[in-house]
Parts: C-alpha cells; structure tokens; sequence
C-alpha cells in the first residue's frame, strides 16, 4: 500500500480508503454488524488506515462499527466523520456553531474516541460556506481537544473553492472519476497551491464504472441507485455522477473497448483517479470483502498506457461532457 499526506496534517494515509456509506450491506438493506466487522478488519490488515464514515450512515451504526475497530487494532487508524446532514430542513439557517458542536460531541460517543481526526460538513447548502462564524467553531473544537482537523464534502467545484479561503480547512472531499472531470481543473490546481488535500469519493459512478451493470440491472426499492436518479433525495450528482443511467452504460462500453482484458472495470477507474498528483487518497465502498479486494487489485494492474489515457479523455467528451459538466 502507497501512503500520501492528507493536507496540512502530518497524517500519512493510505491512497485508497474505505467509504463506509454501505460498510454493513448492500444501500438500505439495513445495517449487518458482523458483517461490518469483517470489511473493516480486512481493511486494516490489508494496510488501509484511513476510514471514512458520518453521522447519518444507518443512523450512527456505521460511526459505531469505525470505533469498534479503531479500539480493536494496535497500528494507527485514522478515522474521518461527517456532520451536518441531520439538520432537518437541510438549510443554512439550521448550521449553528451549538448544533455542530453537539453533532461532534454525539460522534465521539457512538465511535468511543477522545478525538476525530478529520471532521468534516458533510454537503451543507452553499451559504453555509459564506459564514465564517461556523468555521470558526471548529478552531475552539481543536483546541479542546475534541478535533484534530477540519474538512468539507462538497457537490460542487465553487464550494471546495469557497471552503479553501479557511485556513483552518486541511481536506475536500468530492465526487471525481472519469465521468466527473471537472474537479481536476481550477479545484485541484488550488487546493495543491493551499496544501490542502483531496479525498475523492463516488470513483465508481456508484458501481457504473465497474462496467458490470446492464440496462435490466435491478436496484432494489430502497438503493438510491433506483430511487434518486433525478436527486429526488438528495443531490443527483451522488448517484451515477448525475449522469443519465443509459448514456452512462454506452460510456462504459466505450471503456471497455479500451481495455478488452480487463472483465471489472473497477480497478481500472481507481488507478485512473490516482494518477492525480492533488488526490491524497480515494475512498470506494464495499458492501462485501469480495468488493473491497476487488478496488485493493489497481495495485496489480499496470498503468495506463497514454493511448488509454487520451481514449478515456474522448470518451469523457464525447459522451459525458456536454451534459453534467458545468452542473458540479
């Protein structure tokens, strides 16, 4: 496993990660404790040690399990939550320095930790980014003791670089994969120049890219994969990168074309992300070990060629491009 730094933290952590989003199942099939166990120690032996969770993974079952191992392993495991999204309504007005506090405070709890390593808002609406009292928390946090640093997850490239006028800002998690290119644009120019590091997540296109779906491919009632196509939960973008679902599978094939041996396309999108010299780390989920050691496999497959890499570039402009480009 490669070790980058994450920011302006002296945390070595590794390039890939875990997202802990459906770490105890399959998206909303509820929450399988023994289950998330295994992944996560699988994780930790095969030199992952940076997991990312939040508060409202299963409502705080997740954070739950994240603790489970973090006190269970003796090598460093540094852990990444997320707060904000229970605010109901999800508006700006909601986002008070007393809510949040409360929100790290019930975090540190669940997870039976003295301090997060990286808290980070988790998606806020956009005027949140615009109200540095809320920011200014998270110093006084620190300074107690209960953080070690400040991050954000953003949807948008105009929010990571409103967030990265904060000095107290050490990381951006955002979505970026090879039908979401925007990001490695202005963002990662800037964020590099601030030293300040990236977390990629969604590199999958929330599994499109593994090359491994169909248009009859049947998500369940529950999996977001079927009911927020058109962001009726949440922010489209979270689910396929925004993209139309059948555009996407003609993208794929594409891809496929470009690499005939490769039969999951997964490792290929993960090693396609990490040739980015802004992104400190990646964090695929895994709703099974199998998953995990799949996205562990970019390790065995050798880089890209520059054909490839122009291919995948093409493909991104032809059929991706003109539609959800400027949207995130």
């Amino acid at each position: 496993m490669n070790y980058r730094t994450l920011g302006k933290s002296n945390f070595q952590i590794s390039e890939l990660s875990l997202g802990t989003w459906q770490v105890g199942g399959k998206w909303g099939s509820g929450f399988d404790d023994a289950l998330a166990d295994r992944i996560l120690q699988e994780a930790a032996d095969q030199g992952i040690n940076f997991i990312d969770t939040a508060d409202v993974y299963e409502d705080g079952q997740s954070e739950r399990a994240v603790g489970r191992l973090v006190r269970s392993r003796s090598e460093r495991i540094y852990v990444a939550t997320k707060c904000g999204r229970k605010i109901n309504p999800h508006q700006s007005e909601g986002y008070t320095p007393e809510v949040l506090q409360q929100f790290v405070e019930d975090s540190l709890r669940r997870m039976q930790l003295e301090s997060l390593d990286l808290i980070q808002l988790h998606c806020p609406p956009t005027a949140v980014y615009y109200r540095p009292e809320i920011f200014e928390l998270f110093d006084r946090l620190r300074e107690a003791g209960k953080i070690r640093h400040l991050g954000v997850s953003v949807e948008k490239v105009e929010e990571g670089l409103k967030a990265l006028e904060y000095p107290n800002v050490t990381s951006i998690q955002i979505i970026y994969n090879v039908f979401r290119q925007r990001p490695q644009e202005l963002l990662f120019r800037e964020a590099q120049r601030r030293g300040v590091g990236i977390i990629v997540r969604v590199p999958l296109a929330s599994g499109l890219l593994t090359g491994l779906y169909r248009a009859d491919t049947h998500f369940a009632p529950t999996d977001h994969r079927h009911f927020n196509r058109e962001g009726e939960a949440f922010d489209r973008g979270e689910t396929f990168a925004g993209i139309d679902y059948e555009l996407g599978l003609r993208a794929v094939e594409a891809l496929r074309r470009e690499f005939p041996r490769v039969e999951n396309l997964a490792p290929v999108a993960i090693q396609w992300v990490l040739r980015h010299p802004a992104v400190t780390t990646v964090i695929p989920g895994a709703s099974k070990v199998a998953h995990l050691h799949s996205n562990l496999s970019y390790q065995q497959l050798p880089a890209p060629t520059e054909a490839q890499l122009q291919a995948i570039d093409e493909i991104y402009q032809q059929y991706i491009q003109p539609s959800v480009h400027q949207l995130w």
